[in-house]
């Protein structure tokens, strides 16, 4: 049987990982896929042949739609990633007929509903493992591991920049800036991270795995997302005292009218397996019904870790190839015509527990006026800690831990908190989950 014939787009970080890792195991993947794969073209601008051993036995071209165009290829692999020309090029080759296999979760967030429906046209596959928490096979354990189950919600920490940013302020009390500045020389960070740390990429993500948590259609612009910009060293240790630690999460669930899609810094237990998820790392935890909690780790990102998504994604097509398109697995894990239309819930309607901090003057009755306003709003308090002032200072930071309420209350309490003249400044606010996986 001749081999499966690959073109790659894109010869960066996870393209060079994938040619590596393809040639390096090509003995092994034989024996997985039943029949040889082979990368026999190429799309790059520029790339460097001393990391691609082998290069030179292949058609390396700077114009990827001539790839895409190719009659040769099979399987078009993308990894150029951002929107454009990626939607086009995915497209162009789902209309030639080509699998598409792809690392792009900005592309899937975004258009992945259009992608898939014109891929069920044409009786295509589109895999998509690595748009995800890197090397973790979460697509496929949600997808398939766990189709005779009910998801019940699942949240994950899917950034590593961000990981990366908040281990370090906990563990050697240093400053948001200061640690965002060594992982952009690390290479963990973009000159630009607004992405990372503004948690762009982690809804990208979130809302792929969402969609294919729930049956729903691929909603990105309905993600509430907020950054950790804002989380400071001493919030980090304030959290550690009452035994919980700070993560920037994607978090979705199951409601009674609704489903949850949200990514924000986020206080956990210490105790839960995913608070020590640390440095670069990702963790996914998924609870469901009939298995329980169940959870996902390793790195996130990476050539080769990367590259190792990508590659069971052309080896899971080459097995579907002779495959009829109605008994493969549904992109979306749900059959296309049985996605649910149930709707997003809006930020206001989560209920959720809240870390708040305050900065008060110091004097007597401000504690009392604090916690009417929380009480008048519904809000109990779990556990409160008031903190001497500093040498010289006229006001105490107060910090807070609530129980369970609506985030329309908390809003309206901390607009009254924030009107109070002895409060001073802005009250920060951390949603706290706990994760109960009782």
């Amino acid at each position: 049987m001749n081999p499966v014939t690959v073109g790659l787009l894109g010869l960066g970080t996870v393209g060079g990982g994938t040619f590596n890792v393809l040639n390096r195991n090509a003995a092994e993947i034989v024996r997985r896929a039943g029949r040889g794969i082979q990368i026999t073209h190429a799309a790059a601008r520029e790339y460097d042949p001393e990391r691609l051993p082998g290069i030179e036995s292949i058609t390396v071209s700077s114009d990827a739609f001539a790839v895409v165009d190719d009659p040769a290829v099979d399987i078009v692999v993308e990894l150029i990633g951002g929107y454009e020309p990626a939607r086009e090029l995915v497209l162009k080759a789902i209309a030639n007929g080509k699998h598409v296999v792809t690392a792009n979760k900005a592309l899937i967030a975004l258009h992945g509903n259009e992608i898939f429906a014109a891929a069920q046209d044409k009786g295509v596959m589109v895999a998509f493992e690595a748009a995800v928490a890197g090397g973790i096979p979460i697509i496929k354990a949600i997808r398939e591991g766990l189709a005779a189950n009910q998801i019940e919600w699942l949240t994950g920490i899917i950034n590593g920049t961000g990981n990366f940013i908040l281990t370090e302020m906990r563990d050697k009390g240093r400053d948001f800036d200061d640690v965002l500045k060594e992982a952009q020389k690390l290479g963990y960070a973009e000159a630009d991270p607004t992405f990372d740390i503004e948690g762009i990429d982690a809804a990208h993500k979130l809302t792929i795995l969402a969609s294919i948590a729930f049956g729903i259609p691929l909603q990105f612009d309905k993600v509430y997302t907020e950054g950790i910009g804002h989380i400071t060293r001493e919030d980090v240790a304030y959290a550690e005292q009452f035994g919980y630690r700070i993560k920037h999460l994607g978090f979705t669930r199951r409601a009674a009218d609704g489903i949850e899609l949200r990514v924000h810094p986020t206080l956990i237990p210490e105790r839960r397996l995913i608070a020590n998820v640390d440095g670069v790392m990702n963790a996914v935890l998924v609870k469901a019904d009939a298995v329980g909690p169940t959870l996902y780790y390793g790195a996130g990102a990476g050539s080769e870790p990367t590259a190792s998504a990508v590659v069971a994604d052309i080896i899971d097509v080459v097995r579907t190839l002779t495959a009829d398109p109605e008994n493969r697995v549904p992109h979306l894990a749900f059959q296309p015509q049985a996605l649910s239309d149930v709707p997003i819930l809006a930020m206001d309607d989560v209920e959720t527990a809240y870390y708040l901090r305050l900065l008060a003057t110091d004097k007597p009755g401000v504690l009392s006026d604090v916690t009417r306003i929380l009480g008048d709003a519904g809000i109990s308090i779990e556990a409160i800690l008031q903190k001497e002032p500093a040498a010289g200072a006229a006001e105490v930071p107060i910090i807070m831990l609530t129980h369970t309420v609506r985030e329309r209350q908390m809003n309206a309490a901390i607009g009254q908190i924030e009107s109070l003249g002895s409060i001073h400044g802005a009250v920060t606010r951390i949603r706290l989950e706990h994760l109960d996986c009782d």
